[in-house]
């Protein structure tokens, strides 16, 4: 990070333009997730695609398999049409993307991009047969491919040669070594092979996928050195929970900060039948945290000690949250900038007054043993001291007024001093 506390500029990559989403050339990062449904339920994938959008997915990906999920893909893309769902489709192809892209033409057209691995496209003669094809129907449809590579699907023969060449080096690396250049020149190779077909740089996607966080590192900064295709960011299998969410913010978020990335997905295992769009909004909150990306209203809140036996912060803090991330679909249509507001919720005397005066709008409950009054600070000065049973009421009025006399129509994105 400079000196003035940006963050380090991009890797300079060429802009891809998928479904009139840009990814790379200097433009923000695009989240991206993808679905677990069955693809040939249109209903059911038509309804997470609907779901993972509006939560904030710009970029949802399908997996396409077999001849019917192939055969679902234009009615999934009508559907969402009529529901105002515009989100760019990509198609996720394994071993028989080739045959499904020639034999259901109305989903070649329909996909806005086309997802396939390198390591699985076809194998020994087929390989480059099955591959081209692919490549040829890109072009013949006008639409960007990602050539993916992951270490878990790595090219047996790319890597195979790789080991052989190290093993008689008089220096040789270490076998975790090999793998990641192995990974690497898998997606550049792929990429340039790509463009000998005819397909141009800028509908070109690399992705080196590992999920090991130093692997991912590595991988990803010597692709960077190396190229200059844009970059899909991901640590595979990052696992579920706290743990998903640590490693992949771990290792993006190195990446990030050195400019590495163009567009990212955090691959969560959620619960069963767990709720998909929680890792668009890691996401989001990633990139936002980090100050490339402003999707909704940030919430201080402290995380609560000795002094704040009380949960009534906690509570506060929560409702705001929540209440903010489920009115942003409205309120962006209403409330031009109100992604940048920043709202604090404190509960004690000792940070709650001097952080509530750096927010937007900010209020300090009372900690135990303290006067039962909160002073609630808009835009760095005390307004109101709230007391009572509906504090908590009267600080989401307070935190909707402000949001209609800043962001509202006669507001223009003023500040309540203004």
């Amino acid at each position: 990070m400079s000196l003035n506390g940006a963050p380090e500029p991009r890797h300079v990559s060429v802009g891809v333009d998928v479904g009139g989403v840009t990814v790379g050339g200097g433009a923000p990062i695009v989240v991206q997730s993808m679905t677990n449904t069955d693809t040939a339920d249109v209903e059911a994938t038509t309804r997470q695609v609907a779901d993972l959008s509006r939560a904030g997915s710009e970029i949802v990906r399908i997996t396409v398999d077999r001849d019917e999920a192939a055969a679902a893909v234009p009615h999934i893309k009508e559907r969402l049409l009529k529901m105002g769902v515009a989100a760019p489709l990509v198609g996720d192809f394994h071993y028989i993307g080739h045959t499904l892209l020639a034999e259901h033409p109305a989903c070649a057209q329909a996909l806005d991009k086309y997802r396939i691995n390198p390591g699985n496209v076809g194998f020994k003669d087929k390989k480059d047969r099955q591959f081209s094809a692919i490549v040829e129907t890109a072009i013949r449809h006008n639409k960007p491919v990602r050539i993916g590579a992951n270490w878990g699907s790595l090219d047996q023969e790319l890597l195979t040669h790789l080991m052989d060449a190290n093993a008689k080096s008089a220096k040789p690396l270490e076998a975790r070594a090999v793998l990641r250049e192995a990974m690497v020149q898998s997606a550049i190779l792929s990429g340039e092979r790509a463009e000998e077909i005819g397909l141009p740089k800028n509908r070109i996607i690399l992705s080196a996928k590992v999920s090991a966080v130093q692997d991912l590192i590595a991988v990803y900064a010597e692709l960077a050195r190396r190229c200059d295709y844009a970059l899909h960011l991901g640590l595979t299998e990052a696992g579920m929970g706290s743990k998903g969410i640590v490693a992949s913010s771990a290792a993006m978020g190195i990446l990030l900060q050195n400019g590495i990335g163009d567009t990212i997905r955090v691959s969560l295992t959620p619960e069963p039948n767990g709720d998909r769009t929680i890792e668009v909004k890691v996401a989001q909150e990633l990139l936002q945290t980090m100050g490339f990306r402003t999707f909704v209203p940030l919430v201080a809140a402290c995380p609560g000690c000795g002094r704040t036996t009380s949960t009534t912060f906690q509570e506060l803090a929560r409702d705001i949250q929540d209440f903010i991330r489920d009115s942003m679909p409205e309120w962006k249509k209403r409330y031009p900038g109100v992604e940048t507001l920043n709202v604090a919720v404190m509960g004690c005397i000792v940070n709650g007054p001097g952080e509530s005066k750096h927010a937007d709008i900010g209020i300090s409950l009372p900690g135990t043993g303290e006067q039962p009054a909160a002073p609630v600070f808009i835009d760095g000065k005390k307004a109101v001291t709230l007391r009572g049973p509906t504090v908590a009421a009267d600080f989401k009025a307070m935190v909707i007024d402000y949001i209609e006399r800043r962001f509202g129509a006669g507001g223009a994105g003023r500040t309540a001093a203004e």
